[in-house]
């Protein structure tokens, strides 16, 4: 990218970023290994160095004409930005490592937030920002990774967030003040940065702003313009790459082509009306232009037809064209090669982090006459006539009763307390749980020995919620290895891979399964292990399911057909499911729907028709059951006040949220929506070690409780326990009931 169009025309080839994980997740097992004092700092960084260079050498000899540096992350590439800018609150200052401080908490100090980048399922670290912030340049990490690839012989060009997308995606300390009114500051430690690469030698910088994918208003979009514009003027600068991602660029394309940047990248991917926008703008002149149009973001063969028409179209919109992937390549799986055992037939049609970037060359060298490269992608549909003739015959469903009428049924059958405690779902996996599975997938014991060890587990994990005294039991999913891949195992059209490892956020990896076809339910899923779980308590144990949008959203999905027509074809297996549970006696069944605020679209406009089917594929998994039976769902570390209509729509009659991290600030959202079903906000950050005090919790509830009817509070941790340790849960467990009794003597 570095030579971008050459005086003959040639076009020059990159990526946006890299799965920074490692082939077999040496990133995963290093960082855990040092938070738990089985390795020093020099032997995490040691290994770090080790998965950027290999990455460095493989992009290099795969072809690309320029590879970027400066995405390799330990932890979160916004927490390297946060570190970057020296914007560290204060509560971290004494910390011995103040940057895993930051992402884990210590004892005592909270975490900083997580959410979602954008409408993708990896987290990343929200920056903590106020008035008082001054920012101060730490320059040594896209100095010092340029500088290790050069002594490899790489150059490279090193990736930072953007200064607009940095302060968008902030938090505010204090209400009423807005990051944005930082700006000028952060310009100022950016242009320093600036400076010191040029000194260095860098040619080149890219400078991500995916926020200009999402509505912006006239105030962002001056901002935009101003801060491109302190930048540009800079004497001694590399050249710039702005690079937008995940959607449309809007109005802010007119001012990057207008200001003093030399290169645009825009997603034609996810968002193909760029093409359209840029050729009315009347392109890019005198620019190089970053052309998306390989996939970052699915694990679909590129169509290379498609993708050389609309190359086409652009080589005449800018001086240069690049051919790239639509955003960093972080979000599929590192090599295809890695996966054996995929049907060939979806095998084929497949292709990684590795596969894209060879594509992004064969693209690159076929529009430069070098290679003719494969025309149409192969497509084979994998159709189920009996589920798409069962959907028809269904339509929307029957709704279930009025709220008011199902809660009355509910109370009378299940008779629980106000603040009615209980968790979300799984709890700490185990390193026996785990050795039973690879036992059973090896061989070493038979199906039966298995189900023996799972049903001792679950014996175990009843019996410590009774000793604690919970007063709605889960079984602890002991048998399940993650939330969608353990359903996409048992349902048709789905397919798991052995190592198609993503990073969600930190050391937390996920194998998202590849929805390649119709969907179907063969059998029941979990009623064998909800029904166990059921029979050795008196209280009731809650059934366990991953809602249709959050299948969706975390497994790489079909691309042949509809969201939504997918969505209805799971939420029909999962109505199967629901339907046996109740028939099995199990009272409560909690759909799981993190994802539903993950898919909203970035842009307004385009979010109606999206909820309507989200919110329609939920009540179709749903709306099966009797109204005694109560049905709960879940999200966690989302932007809820942006969907809390929808959430109200799903018609479930108890929601849990993630809420400790965000300091219950979701209870501003339900007060003004009115709101009036049972809600269980987080009272308990799993996502960090630390042991919440039973002050700490109380405190919370009392918040809560002078917003929700206590009757309709539930007492909940934010998310599930499979990544803690049994000792901090018993202890956090034990905190949470005894804060409940007491405040709930206080409101009785």
């Amino acid at each position: 990218m570095s030579r971008g169009k050459d005086a003959m025309g040639k076009v020059t080839t990159t990526v946006l970023g890299y799965p920074r994980v490692g082939g077999r997740r040496e990133l995963k097992r290093a960082t855990e290994d040092y938070w738990v004092g089985r390795a020093d700092a020099a032997s995490l960084q040691e290994t770090a160095a080790g998965l950027r260079q290999g990455v460095w050498r493989e992009l290099s000899g795969a072809g690309l004409d320029a590879v970027p540096s400066n995405t390799f992350s330990l932890y979160d590439h916004v927490l390297d930005a946060i570190t970057l800018v020296g914007a560290v609150p204060e509560r971290f200052s004494g910390a011995a490592d103040p940057y895993f401080a930051m992402a884990r908490g210590t004892e005592g100090v909270a975490p900083l937030e997580m959410t979602k980048w954008f409408d993708t399922n990896y987290h990343y670290l929200v920056p903590e920002l106020g008035p008082g912030t001054r920012f101060r340049l730490d320059w040594s990490k896209p100095l010092a990774e340029h500088a290790e690839a050069r002594r490899l012989g790489v150059e490279t060009r090193p990736v930072l967030v953007g200064p607009l997308s940095f302060l968008l995606l902030a938090k505010s300390t204090e209400p009423g003040f807005a990051p944005l009114r930082l700006l000028d500051g952060l310009l100022e430690t950016y242009a320093e940065l600036l400076e010191r690469l040029a000194a260095a030698g860098v040619a080149e910088v890219q400078l991500d702003e995916p926020v200009l994918a999402a509505d912006r208003t006239d105030e962002e979009l001056a901002a935009l313009r101003r801060a491109y514009a302190r930048l540009g003027e800079l004497s001694s600068r590399p050249r710039l790459l702005v690079a937008t991602y995940f959607g449309e660029i809007g109005p802010a394309l007119e001012i990057l082509a207008r200001g003093p940047v030399e290169a645009v990248g825009l997603d034609f991917v996810s968002a193909p009306g760029n093409l359209e926008a840029l050729a009315a703008a009347g392109g890019l002149p005198g620019k190089t232009l970053v052309a998306g149009v390989v996939d970052g973001r699915n694990v679909w063969r590129t169509d290379t037809a498609k993708a050389l028409a609309t190359c086409a179209a652009l080589l005449g919109l800018s001086d240069r064209l690049v051919v790239s992937t639509s955003c960093s390549l972080l979000h599929v799986p590192l090599d295809l090669d890695a996966e054996t055992s995929l049907d060939p037939r979806l095998r084929e049609r497949l292709a990684f982090a590795r596969q894209k970037v060879d594509e992004v060359v064969r693209i690159g060298r076929a529009l430069n006459g070098e290679e003719v490269v494969a025309g149409e992608r192969s497509v084979e549909r994998f159709l189920n006539p009996r589920v798409r003739a069962r959907l028809d015959a269904l339509g929307e469903g029957t709704p279930r009763a009025p709220h008011a009428e199902r809660l009355a049924v509910q109370n009378a059958d299940l008779g629980l307390p106000p603040l009615a405690t209980t968790t979300i779902g799984s709890f700490p996996q185990t390193g026996e749980v785990r050795q039973a599975r690879a036992a059973l997938r090896s061989g070493e014991i038979d199906r039966a020995g298995y189900e023996r060890r799972m049903e001792a587990e679950i014996d175990r994990v009843i019996a410590l919620q009774e000793d604690i005294g919970l007063d709605v039991l889960v079984h602890g999913e002991p048998e399940r290895n993650d939330m969608v891949q353990y359903f996409a195992e048992m349902l048709e059209g789905y397919a798991a891979t052995e190592h198609g490892w993503v990073q969600s956020y930190g050391s937390r990896y996920v194998r998202p399964p590849i929805l390649f076809g119709d969907v179907s339910r063969p059998e029941p899923m979990t009623v064998r292990w909800a029904s166990y779980a059921q029979s050795r308590t008196k209280k009731p144990v809650k059934g366990m399911l991953t809602g249709p949008v959050t299948m969706l959203a975390w497994s790489f999905v079909r691309d042949d057909q509809p969201l939504g027509e997918t969505a209805r074809q799971v939420a029909l297996a999962l109505r199967d499911e629901t339907r046996d549970l109740e028939a099995a006696g199990i009272r409560i069944i909690q759909v799981d729907e993190p994802a539903l605020r993950e898919l909203l679209p970035l842009r307004r406009a385009d979010r109606e028709a999206y909820l309507q089917w989200a919110v329609a594929a939920f009540r179709l998994a749903t709306g099966g059951v009797s109204d005694s039976t109560q049905i709960h769902t879940h999200m966690c570390y989302s932007e809820f006040g942006e969907i809390i209509g929808a959430i109200g729509d799903l018609d479930a009659d108890v929601t849990s949220v993630e809420a400790a991290r965000s300091r219950m600030e979701l209870l501003d959202d339900l007060r003004a929506f009115g709101y009036t079903r049972g809600i269980g906000p987080g009272v308990w950050d799993i996502h960090s070690p630390r042991v919440p005090s039973t002050g700490e919790i109380e405190a919370a509830l009392r918040t809560a409780a002078a917003t929700v009817d206590p009757a309709l509070l539930w007492v909940n941790p934010d998310c599930g326990l499979k990544t803690r340790g049994y000792p901090e849960t018993k202890a956090s467990l034990r905190n949470m009931v005894e804060a409940a009794l007491r405040v709930r003597g206080e409101t009785a």
